[in-house]
C-alpha cells in the first residue's frame, strides 16, 4: 500500500498563489503516475494535473498556465504550484498514485479562494 499526506491548502485571495505538496511512503516502486484531483462541493471529483514516470505532464484546460505540477524523486512527493487563483479553484484538493490499475489516495487539503 502506499500513503499519501496532503499539504499546503488554506485561504488565498484571488489572484494569490499557493503550494500543494502530497509525501509519500510505502510500495512506491510501482507508480506510474502521479496526480493531483479536487473536489469543489456538489461536484464531481475531477482531474486537475498529473504526472508520470517519464515526465510527461497534463492539466485541465481550467488550469493550463496557471498551475504547475512537479515532482521530487528524492523527498518521494510530489507537489502543485498555483498561481492567478480564481473563486473557481476552491475545493478540496486529493493527491492520487496509480500503475494503471489501481489508485491511492490522500485525505485532502482544503483550498479556499475568497476575497
Amino acid at each position: 500500500q502506499v500513503q499519501l499526506v496532503e499539504s499546503g491548502g488554506g485561504l488565498v485571495q484571488p489572484g494569490g498563489s499557493l503550494r500543494l505538496s502530497c509525501a509519500a511512503s510505502g510500495n512506491i516502486f510501482s507508480i506510474l503516475t502521479w496526480a493531483w484531483y479536487r473536489q469543489a462541493p456538489g461536484k464531481q471529483r475531477e482531474l486537475v494535473a498529473d504526472i508520470t514516470s517519464n515526465g510527461r505532464t497534463r492539466y485541465v484546460d481550467s488550469v493550463a498556465g496557471r498551475f504547475t505540477i512537479s515532482r521530487d524523486y528524492a523527498k518521494k512527493t510530489v507537489s502543485l504550484q498555483m498561481n492567478s487563483l480564481k473563486f473557481e479553484d476552491t475545493a478540496v484538493y486529493y493527491c492520487n498514485v496509480g500503475n494503471g490499475v489501481l489508485n491511492s489516495w490522500g485525505q485532502g487539503t482544503q483550498v479556499i479562494v475568497s476575497s
